[in-house]
């Protein structure tokens, strides 16, 4: 039997939840479950889109934590880029939030095509909001890409965060696109400059309970993301050294192979 290595002891020994990360995903699933009972029960339907509107409990949290997703990512590669707040941690973090962002935005497109074909009569039409919202998830897509061309890791982080303040421009493109331009989409009635709801006020607390509950489902992922990914990170410095060690090792001339004469 062969020892355990300390990547592999490492591995196994340690793990993504803690007391913390527990009672946060115990509060993101009563979250849900409140976020649920109004949704589906307590807030009205529409009287214009009738129960349709009950997709945006969910479209418009999804949305915007899309948008805190690429901020944490924008954020974590600004931090990755000066030096002196570099370090392995701020590159490891914008991946993670990255892809949950590409996760929500995916189902922010999903559910508005679903909403609009029930509210415009089309799954798709090439709206301002719907062409920016496409193209922001093109770019992070892009960027996760870039992640994991083979390179040098500063290589590969440096240019990574590069790339990610760049797609981060779009963001407020697509926040502020139906107000720059005419859409169909309608204008902004949650997260709104004045903060004042242009909605039923149990439809604005529906929402409000909706944004808290899916944020501490984002928290939640988030931790549990950046961990797991950590895991990895230190794997693969592992694997190195293990893979370095060994062809030092091999380069080496062992004495008792050589003959004396």
């Amino acid at each position: 039997m062969t020892a355990a290595t300390p990547a592999t002891t490492a591995g196994r020994d340690r793990a993504t939840a803690t007391r913390l990360t527990t009672a946060l995903g115990a509060a993101a699933l009563v979250g849900l479950v409140v976020h649920l009972v109004l949704a589906l029960g307590t807030t009205p339907a529409d009287r214009v889109q009738r129960d349709a509107v009950r997709l945006l409990y969910v479209h418009v949290p999804a949305a915007w934590l899309a948008y805190l997703a690429f901020a944490v990512t924008a954020l974590g590669s600004a931090l990755y880029l000066w030096r002196r707040t570099r370090a392995r941690f701020w590159d490891v973090a914008a991946g993670a939030a990255a892809e949950l962002g590409v996760l929500f935005t995916a189902l922010t497109l999903a559910l508005g095509s679903i909403w609009g074909r029930a509210t415009w009569g089309v799954f798709w039409t090439w709206d301002a909001r719907l062409t920016t919202t496409a193209l922001l998830l093109v770019l992070y897509l892009g960027y996760l890409a870039l992640r994991r061309v083979p390179a040098d890791p500063e290589v590969r982080a440096r240019r990574s965060a590069i790339a990610a303040l760049v797609a981060f421009v779009d963001v407020p493109l697509v926040h502020l696109s139906v107000e720059w331009w005419r859409t169909l989409h309608q204008e902004p009635t949650f997260l709104r400059r004045d903060l004042d709801p242009t909605i039923d006020t149990s439809m604005a607390v529906g929402l409000w309970v909706s944004v808290l509950a899916y944020t501490l489902v984002f928290a939640w992922l988030l931790v549990h993301r950046f961990r797991v990914a950590w895991l990895e990170d230190r794997l693969d410095d592992h694997a190195l050294e293990a893979a370095l060690a060994e062809r030092r090792a091999e380069a080496e001339v062992d004495p008792e192979l050589v003959v004396s004469s």
